[in-house]
């Protein structure tokens, strides 16, 4: 079982639609943010560094899936629960639960892998498996 890091956020008016609800996209901009807290949390440094000493640039998402349960509105303190639920050799599944106090609002399921520029073109980037003490240090 995978640490759980919770990333805290602040609902604001523009975060929502006419009827005062989330716009579904902003759940996803949340949990994109509390994956990588989720690192630094951690102890994995900042990608700018990793990509320097590890030729690691980033984990970019591959997939992902989300149920939305209930709705959140303006002014609503919301938590993200982020944790790696699977390993693969270039691949990790994250689960983000998003509360509200003790409802789920939402689970956002994810594939992301961990990546670096492609030996051919820096344009590109390749999968790669993630360094084992990244690994440790998230377990």
């Amino acid at each position: 079982m995978s640490r759980i890091q919770v990333h805290k956020v602040h609902v604001e008016f523009g975060d929502c639609d006419p009827a005062g609800i989330v716009w579904f996209p902003n759940f996803f901009r949340w949990v994109d943010a509390a994956s990588r807290h989720f690192f630094r949390a951690c102890g994995v440094p900042p990608w700018f560094e990793t990509a320097r000493t590890h030729g690691i640039i980033g984990t970019p998402l591959v997939d992902t899936r989300a149920s939305f349960q209930r709705t959140a509105s303006y002014d609503d303190d919301i938590e993200v629960h982020t944790s790696i639920t699977g390993w693969g050799n270039k691949s990790f599944e994250q689960t983000h639960r998003i509360m509200r106090d003790e409802v789920l609002l939402a689970e956002i399921v994810e594939k992301r892998v961990f990546a670096s520029r492609h030996p051919d073109d820096p344009k590109r980037i390749s999968a790669v498996a993630p360094p084992p003490e990244f690994r440790a240090l998230c377990e």
